[in-house]
């Protein structure tokens, strides 16, 4: 969802260095780039052991808490408001999110051939990342209404975030994602890539890998900015109005324990939200910088983002903390086979 916009301010179209390359790609037979080397973040090659260490622990931690969260909101009966299957969408968001730059990451930290990348394979990856992400851009949105109907219409609530449109809201922040990502990808890889082939950064992702085409990326940039930036600044804009409607309708509430409860319910999905919009946008209004260390904001929303996720909704949320103790619990004392439950 997020890019470095700093490759894009740079400006991407390598008229210098892919000029004369370019013109030889209209050779049929001129040889164009079969695979890409991610140069990954800066300083891990300095202490690569250390680094896989901590990126395993770091994903380690991420699968199982988003499973966990899965496990809990799907297995217990008492988490079948919208809020929870909107929750469990997140958590299984979160863990491919991580698993789409995490894994490769580490293989790359092992050894040089781990930071190959095929054409193929680089073009999976933006996609699966650019669809994950887009896709919890829309569901923090979609997450933000449902806490709108739930304290400001709270009658209208049950009828108008029924089950099926709990289903029809979830599917559609995935096709939306869908084409958004497909957008992205199909204008990234129409493009010809004949040398050179280092991406520096540690996935590939729109800006790095439009540094490297042997064309006019003048178009690529301004659909990126406009349609990524449009998408970002709406989901966030949907949110907040959200927000200061559901603040008023707090305040209005006479007994300060309701207020507090339905704060409650609110401060889990609004951390998550600021965690995954502040760093970006604080990072990237700083002056621009390219290289391998471009990429060290990308780690806040897929890599720490993810992981952090569980905690906020496990600690923050009594109704999770109370159903995770049940399904820790319920293993331990399990009846067996044909036996009558205690």
């Amino acid at each position: 969802m997020f890019v470095d916009v700093s490759f894009a301010a740079k400006g991407i179209t390598n008229r210098s260095g892919c000029e004369q390359t370019a013109m030889e790609t209209e050779d049929p037979n001129q040889t164009v780039v079969s695979h890409f080397f991610l140069e990954g973040l800066m300083y891990t090659a300095e202490q690569p052991s250390l680094f896989f260490l901590l990126f395993l622990l770091t994903y380690s931690i991420t699968l199982t808490g988003n499973l966990l969260i899965l496990l809990t909101v799907g297995s217990d009966p008492h988490l079948c408001s919208p809020m929870y299957h909107f929750l469990g969408h997140l958590s299984f968001l979160d863990a491919c999110l991580s698993t789409v730059t995490v894994p490769k990451v580490m293989a790359g930290l092992l050894t040089v051939d781990g930071k190959v990348i095929s054409l193929e394979g680089c073009a999976l990856q933006l996609y699966c990342f650019h669809l994950l992400a887009s896709t919890e851009c829309f569901l923090y949105t979609v997450m933000a209404y449902d806490r709108y109907l739930a304290i400001c219409q709270p009658l209208r609530y049950p009828v108008a975030m029924n089950s099926r449109m709990c289903v029809g809201l979830a599917g559609t922040t995935w096709a939306v994602g869908a084409v958004h990502s497909a957008i992205h990808t199909s204008l990234t890889f129409h493009l010809p890539y004949c040398g050179p082939h280092h991406i520096a950064y540690f996935f590939c992702d729109i800006p790095p890998v439009l540094k490297l085409a042997c064309a006019d990326t003048s178009v690529n940039e301004l659909v990126m900015l406009a349609n990524i930036g449009v998408v970002a600044a709406g989901c966030l804009i949907l949110i907040v109005v959200s927000y200061v409607f559901i603040v008023a309708a707090v305040l209005r509430i006479r007994t300060a324990r309701g207020r507090r409860r339905a704060f409650s319910t609110c401060t889990s999905h609004l951390t998550v939200v600021l965690l995954y919009y502040v760093p970006p946008v604080c990072i990237y209004l700083q002056p621009r910088s390219g290289g391998a260390g471009a990429g060290v904001p990308a780690v806040f929303y897929t890599i720490v983002t993810p992981m952090l996720n569980p905690f906020i909704y496990t600690l923050r949320n009594k109704e999770v903390k109370r159903a995770l103790q049940r399904l820790l619990s319920r293993g331990p004392r399990e009846s067996p086979a044909g036996s009558p439950p205690p």
